[in-house]
């Protein structure tokens, strides 16, 4: 038997069928524990979990996670797949909860052959996507939040936002919250900058006297604001970028706990120029796809190195592959291309890739195709990347 599950965020619809298309069983329910622990109490009254497949239009999420758990065969079906399939089922392409849910357990019943089935992915694994994400996630706040706080200097106190190189370090955050406004920094002298930088372990190598004159050389502005609300909206905004650096910093400390426990780490530490966040994230977002890969083709291509071929007849080309997994291939190319600038055989490979014409990001998917095998054959054996036995010498340059 087959099932298609035709989720929501409110509500569900599950279908159950034979072997044959015919359909046994269907359950509307809501999006509630109880709704979902009798669909799946009745799903067990049809059979073993482990011989009941279920299709459904995701490959995450809370159901997703209960019916591995009850220890289904999920079949995860991407919304684009099922939407081309639909005309087998008719040439209106109707779509309604309870039709989705049959045509779902229906195209698992004729394709599920061809279907990768989800398999659960190591829960430390998981952890580290979760947390290498969510760092992503507040580094892109943290980035908005200094650019709206850059902004606001401008209009308002342009000396605050020269005197140090970067506005959400915390000595530049400390200066904005003790002197928010021109005129609070108005009788700043060499001597006391210096002194409030002593005070905060200033390491920018710059003196008092070249300090002062960054801040005395901004524009003065022709701000209306009076100064009270113009300190306001200044520590405000420093208030919200130095929380969210806090958030990062203590992510990084938990990701390098859990890197430096990770079972897979000890496979791609020793890979060149691979800091530990970089190693956490090829680990949160490659991992998973080594877990359910069985062939080396099917990892170039899910990571994004592989590209597309398209021939037929006399036409042959050769294009970028869009569909993969981005947050994969992005912490790949980083790695890929700081290997070049600490390890010989890649530089030669990326040297001798651009020599043939290649531009610099074919250039990296050329070099990384072969750092690829090198991690596939790393997973493949479980034996740790060795620097000493990779010697260039000994490597082909061709692609």
């Amino acid at each position: 038997m087959f099932v298609g599950w035709d989720w929501g965020n409110t509500a569900h619809d599950v279908t159950v069928i034979d072997p044959a298309g015919g359909r046994i069983d269907r359950l509307a329910l809501p999006h509630t524990e109880e709704g979902i622990a009798r669909a799946l109490a009745k799903l067990a009254c049809h059979g073993d979990p482990g011989e009941l497949p279920v299709a459904i239009e995701t490959n995450r999420g809370l159901v997703v996670d209960r019916l591995l758990a009850a220890g289904h065969p999920v079949i995860p079906v991407h919304p684009n797949a099922f939407h081309a399939a639909r005309p087998r089922w008719g040439a209106a392409r109707a779509k309604n909860d309870p039709g989705d849910s049959f045509k779902l357990a229906d195209y698992a019943r004729t394709d599920i052959h061809r279907l990768p089935r989800l398999a659960p992915t190591l829960p430390e694994t998981l952890e580290l996507q979760a947390l290498t994400r969510q760092r992503d996630d507040h580094l892109g706040l943290r980035i908005a939040a200094v650019n709206q706080l850059a902004a606001l200097l401008d209009q308002h106190w342009p000396g605050g936002k020269t005197i140090f190189a970067h506005l959400h370090s915390p000595i530049a955050l400390d200066f904005l919250d003790r002197y928010p406004t021109p005129q609070t920094a108005a009788r700043l002298t060499a001597a006391r900058i210096e002194t409030f930088c002593k005070r905060r372990s200033y390491s920018g190598r710059r003196t008092g006297s070249e300090l002062l004159t960054r801040l005395r050389a901004a524009p003065i502005t022709a701000s209306r604001f009076g100064e009270p609300v113009v300190a306001q909206l200044v520590r405000a905004q420093v208030a919200i970028v130095r929380a969210l650096q806090a958030s990062i910093d203590a992510l990084d400390a938990v990701i390098a706990d859990a890197v430096a426990a990770h079972p897979y780490a000890r496979l791609l530490i020793d890979l060149p120029r691979i800091g530990t966040l970089n190693l956490a994230q090829i680990i949160g977002e490659v991992g998973p796809i080594l877990e359910r890969v069985n062939t080396f083709e099917q990892l170039a291509a899910e990571t994004g190195v592989a590209p597309v071929t398209r021939a037929s007849g006399k036409s042959r080309t050769v294009a970028f592959r869009h569909a993969t997994n981005r947050r994969a291939r992005q912490a790949l190319h980083i790695w890929f291309d700081n290997s070049r600038r600490g390890n010989s055989w890649a530089r030669q490979r990326y040297a001798a890739a651009r020599a043939r014409g290649q531009r610099h990001p074919h250039a990296l998917r050329t070099l990384g195709r072969a750092w690829m095998r090198i991690i596939w054959a790393c997973w493949r054996t479980k034996i740790a990347y060795n620097p000493t036995r990779h010697e260039p010498e000994k490597q082909p340059i061709a692609a």
